[in-house]
């Protein structure tokens, strides 16, 4: 059973927890980081890129043995947390089950290299009491610097595919902490010491904030029991006996439930069921603390003038309009992620504004920053409704094990008896015996594969598609199926991409319950993108994957600026309008 911290004034304010010692054994311990070891030595597909490019070998346990052999269990999830760290995967994480979560009720980012303030609730700090603002800056928390927070923190930190990400979201974790991938979150005291320099008078004050805790603190495992050497039964428990009879808890459900990050997309035959875990590759957006992470909302203001068509009506998917600038008609889609309740309803609504935007545009503005991931094949059916033209989707290098024989078999048969068309069919047979030479292979990994129903890298035009102009904003936290959007526009050659490289969360990812004793869910990439073109870049080796590489912009931008902050990005988006201007008025 679990130690929780309980938590009072309907779970506003948490109360302290003695430290637990050696609530697991360490034999528990021990089995939980060999059963998370031999989880991603049998899944993970991208190993040899990280052994090679990070020089970590997730094979190599003696150091990670030794550090927990002495650990108390909140030590020890860390441990299992910065194991998974160290492969620089935005993909690669591990969640326990903890609703806990400590905030000091205002929000930092990284703006021109400083931890400054974006947000503050001044329903819990006042403006009197807590004269501080938007763009003032945080220089220490409790006497620590925020640059050595941030470096401890990004041992820890999730979004790890790209450097920028992750001490984004390093910042944030100084003011807004969840217990379920930060384990010592539940060990703030009652208040904290943020030391503020105000920017209207460059001053250094210090503040005196309470925490605000929500949920219950696990502080440790256990006691747990171990399996050990037996004979079998040792007694029978005569209450359990009598017909009717239930265990003492009363069958009672559990407190707490691990989430179904299953995304579905409610458009695809019936033949794709099997491998529908396959087309996940998406991240939470509430752990991160940053700002407009997966909103609709666009993180800026839009310039004077737009008029704004979706994003008024809780059933609207994107968010939309247009505006016009030197005579140039400019249209604005934000797509905040890939994972709509419906897909089917989504397109509806896309296919709507695709027709508008073409006989009212000369232009369209496609933003995908901040923009959390989904379902693989809804990146691609948002892809065919903006690319006019037969184009070339991104592939993925799965590690085939016998769950991908099973599963992309299953999905040839059910084609086979639905009655697919014939070329189809041959293609799904394809992309069958490709897996199942891989794994015929020691840690095979297959060569690309298409993951779509058609089982083909060709896709075609949707019946409305935008035929004119496209310009793409980007950044680091454009991630996951939306890393794969952006490298689709830049292959194809649909049109500039303006911003900063994208995060680099190259690959799907497969839940797991993957340590027993903690009861971690995590996260693996199964699958790895591969573009179909070599990338050169400074940073690493020429090669055709996204993974950390990312997806780099044509026109550099970095909305992650003081003045972007203080004005609602103006300069941001006078930067892409002139650039959107400039394209429609590029002839063709």
């Amino acid at each position: 059973m679990r130690r929780f911290v309980p938590v009072a004034l309907l779970l506003t304010i948490g109360v302290a927890a003695p430290r637990a010692q050696d609530a697991l054994t360490a034999d528990q311990r021990q089995a939980d980081l060999i059963q998370l070891a031999s989880t991603y030595a049998k899944n993970y597909a991208p190993y040899e890129w990280k052994r090679d490019v990070f020089g970590f070998d997730l094979y190599r346990l003696t150091p990670w043995l030794q550090r927990i052999h002495q650990s108390d269990d909140l030590d020890f999830h860390e441990a299992l947390i910065e194991y998974l760290s160290s492969l620089h995967d935005t993909h690669a994480s591990i969640f326990f089950p903890s609703p806990f979560s400590a905030s000091l009720g205002f929000t930092v980012d990284i703006y021109d290299g400083k931890v400054l303030i974006d947000s503050v609730d001044r329903l819990l700090l006042p403006q009197a009491q807590y004269p501080f603002g938007v763009g003032d800056e945080l220089v220490a928390l409790d006497g620590e610097a925020v640059q050595s927070l941030i470096e401890s923190f990004r041992r820890l930190a999730v979004n790890g595919g790209n450097p920028r990400s992750r001490d984004r979201v390093s910042a944030g974790r100084i003011v807004r902490r969840f217990q379920q991938n930060f384990p010592h979150a539940s060990r703030v005291g009652d208040t904290a010491v943020a030391s503020i320099r105000l920017a209207s008078t460059s001053v250094l004050k210090n503040y005196v904030i309470p925490w605000a805790k929500t949920g219950i603190g696990i502080d440790s495992e256990g006691p747990l029991p171990n399996p050990r050497r037996g004979n079998g039964l040792i007694f029978r428990s005569t209450d359990l006996d009598r017909p009717g009879a239930t265990p003492a808890t009363g069958g009672k459900p559990a407190l707490l439930h691990k989430p179904d990050f299953r995304v579905t997309d409610d458009t695809l035959p019936a033949y794709m069921d099997p491998i529908r875990p396959l087309l996940n590759s998406r991240v939470p957006e509430t752990l991160t603390g940053i700002l407009g992470y997966g909103n609709r909302s666009p993180i800026y203001t839009p310039p004077a003038g737009f008029v704004t068509r979706l994003g008024t009506q809780p059933s609207h998917f994107f968010f939309s309009g247009t505006y016009a600038s030197n005579g140039v008609r400019i249209g604005l889609l934000r797509i905040p992620n890939e994972a709509p309740p419906s897909t089917a309803v989504a397109l509806q609504q896309l296919n709507q504004e695709i027709a508008f935007f073409n006989s009212n545009t000369d232009v369209l503005v496609v933003d995908i920053t901040r923009n959390t991931g989904g379902n693989l094949t809804t990146a691609e059916a948002f892809a065919q409704r903006l690319i006019p033209n037969t184009f070339r989707t991104v592939g993925f290098e799965f590690r085939a094990t016998a769950l991908e024989v099973f599963l992309f078999a299953q999905r040839l048969t059910l084609a086979r008896n639905s009655g697919a068309p014939p070329e189809i069919i041959q293609n799904l047979q394809n992309n069958f015996n490709e897996v199942l030479r891989a794994y015929n292979e020691e840690r095979g990994r297959t060569d690309p594969l298409p993951i779509n129903a058609l089982g083909s890298f060709e896709l075609p035009p949707a019946a409305v598609a935008y035929t004119k102009p496209l310009l793409v904003l980007v950044d680091e936290l454009t991630t996951s199926s939306a890393d794969m959007l952006a490298a689709i526009f830049q292959d194809n050659h649909r049109g500039p991409l303006l911003g900063m490289r994208t995060n680099g969360a190259g690959g799907n990812n497969i839940q797991f319950n993957c340590t027993t004793f903690t009861e971690g869910t995590c996260s693996v990439t199964e699958g790895l993108m591969n573009r179909g073109v070599v990338i050169s870049t400074p940073e690493f080796p020429p090669s055709p994957y996204i993974e950390n590489i990312g997806v780099r912009p044509d026109i550099v931008v970095d909305y992650m600026t003081r003045s972007n902050l203080m004005t609602g990005g103006a300069p941001f988006v006078q930067a892409f309008t002139d650039a959107a201007v400039k394209l429609a008025q590029t002839p063709r």
